[in-house]
C-alpha cells in the first residue's frame, strides 16, 4: 500500500475515483500478506499488486465495478482443482480482499492518510469489510486525533482505542465487535491496517559496499542513513538519492540517534578503532539487527575486545558477523544481496536454505488477524 501511495494521492487530488483493493486476510501458502494493495484508477491504469499475477485479472473487474456502483465488495480468491482455468491461486493458498470505491465525497479521510505517509507520521487506517456497519467506511486514526466515522460512535471509540495499541507494534490484522464496539461480540469485523514510519537501516563505513547495500536497503522500505568519520568518503553525491549521509563518528552518532526494535545496522568499516566503539554502543540498543563485515580472523579479534570491554555470550551472540549469507559473493552489489538475505530472514524467520530443500508452506503465516 505505500508503494502506491503517489499514484493513488494524485487520483484523488485531481478528483479521480478509482476502485482500491486491499488483502484483509489470508490462508496458507498465499503470495501476498495483509495490507498488500492493487488499485484501478482512471484510464484503466493499474498500480500495485495483490497476488503476484494470479488474480488481478478478476480483481481489475472488480475495482472497475465498485466505482460504478459506488458500493464496496468483499471476495475471496483460492485455488480451485476442480476447474483449472477458475479464477484462483495457483500456490494453493487462500485471500480475502475488500475492494471499495475511493473518491472525494466517499472517503473523506484518505488524502489525510496518504499525506501522513508520505510524512512519516504514524497512521491507522481502520475499513469495515463484514457486518452491519456500512463495508468500506472508513476510521483513520492517528497517536493524537481521528478522522472519519465507521457508522456508530461506540464502535469508533473502540477501534481507535484498539488502532492505537497496532500502531505502537506496527501491526495489521483484522478485529472484531459488536455493532456498537462491544468487545466480546463478532458482527463487525474491521481491518486494521498500520502506517508507521519505515525501518531503519543505518550503514556505517562509506567503503565500496556501502552504496550497493543503501542502495538495497532503500529497496527493501529502509530509510537509509550513512556514517563515516572521513568526510571525503562521507560525499552523499556517492550514494544514491534519498540516502542521508552523515559525517561523524559512527558511535558518536550512533549515540545521538533514534534506534528500535525495528532497526537494522550493517558495519562495513572492520577497522577497530572504528567498530568496536560502534559495536559497545550497538550492542546496547534494541536493534533488530547488527551485522558486522569482516574475515574471520578480524571477527575473533573484535570479539576479544568485546569481552575486554565486559560483553558477555549472550550480548555477542546479537552479532552477525561476517556479515550476510553465503551465496559466495563477490562484487558490491552481490555481497549487498546476501546481506539483505539475511535481514529478511532474520525478519520473518526464514533459515536460508534453498526452497528446493525445505517442504511446508512457501509464505508461512505472518501477521496475526485477531
Amino acid at each position: 500500500m505505500r508503494e502506491i501511495f503517489p499514484a493513488l494521492s494524485s487520483w484523488y487530488t485531481a478528483g479521480e475515483p478509482f476502485g482500491l483493493a486491499t488483502v484483509v486476510a489470508v490462508s496458507r501458502s498465499a503470495p501476498r500478506g495483509p495490507g498488500a494493495a492493487m488499485a484501478v484508477g482512471p484510464d484503466d491504469e493499474v498500480v500495485g499488486s495483490v497476488s503476484g499475477g494470479c488474480v488481478e485479472g478478476a480483481v481489475f473487474e472488480l475495482a472497475k465495478e465498485v466505482v460504478e456502483t459506488g458500493r464496496a465488495r468483499l471476495q475471496s480468491f483460492g485455488y480451485s482443482d476442480e476447474d483449472a482455468f477458475a479464477v484462483g491461486l495457483t500456490c494453493g493458498g487462500e485471500i480475502t480482499l475488500l475492494v471499495r470505491p475511493v473518491t472525494v465525497a466517499y472517503d473523506v479521510t484518505f488524502g489525510e492518510v496518504a499525506a501522513s505517509v508520505a510524512g512519516h507520521r504514524p497512521v491507522v487506517l481502520a475499513t469495515v469489510t463484514d457486518g452491519p456497519a456500512p463495508r468500506g467506511a472508513a476510521l483513520a486514526v492517528w497517536p493524537d486525533t481521528v478522522s472519519g466515522s465507521l457508522g456508530a460512535s461506540g464502535l469508533d471509540a473502540a477501534v481507535t482505542a484498539d488502532a492505537r495499541g497496532e500502531l505502537a507494534q506496527g501491526a495489521t490484522g483484522l478485529r472484531h465487535y459488536g455493532p456498537n464496539g462491544e468487545r466480546r461480540e463478532d458482527d463487525v469485523t474491521v481491518f486494521l491496517q498500520s502506517f508507521a514510519p519505515p525501518p531503519r537501516m543505518l550503514v556505517f563505513g562509506a567503503i565500496d559496499f556501502a552504496a550497493a547495500v543503501a542502495r538495497i536497503g532503500a529497496f527493501l522500505g529502509y530509510r537509509v542513513t550513512v556514517c563515516d568519520a572521513r568526510p571525503a568518503f562521507a560525499d552523499p553525491r556517492r550514494f544514491p538519492d534519498g540516502v542521508e549521509v552523515v559525517a561523524d563518528w559512527p558511535h558518536r552518532y550512533l549515540r545521538s540517534t533514534a534506534i528500535d526494535g525495528r532497526t537494522v545496522m550493517c558495519v562495513l568499516t572492520h577497522d577497530p578503532k572504528f567498530d568496536v566503539p560502534l559495536l559497545e554502543v550497538a550492542l546496547r540498543t534494541p536493534a533488530a539487527y547488527i551485522g558486522v563485515m569482516g574475515s574471520r580472523r578480524t571477527h575473533e579479534d573484535r570479539m576479544a575486545r568485546l569481552r575486554e570491554a565486559g560483553f558477555g555470550e549472550a550480548e555477542l551472540a546479537r552479532l552477525r558477523s561476517p556479515i550476510g549469507l553465503d551465496l559466495g559473493a563477490r562484487t558490491p552489489e552481490e555481497v549487498a544481496v546476501s546481506i539483505a538475505a539475511e535481514i529478511v530472514a532474520l525478519r520473518w524467520g526464514g533459515t536460508g536454505s534453498p526452497l528446493a530443500d525445505t517442504a511446508g508452506a512457501i509464505h508461512p503465516p505472518r501477521l496475526k488477524c485477531v
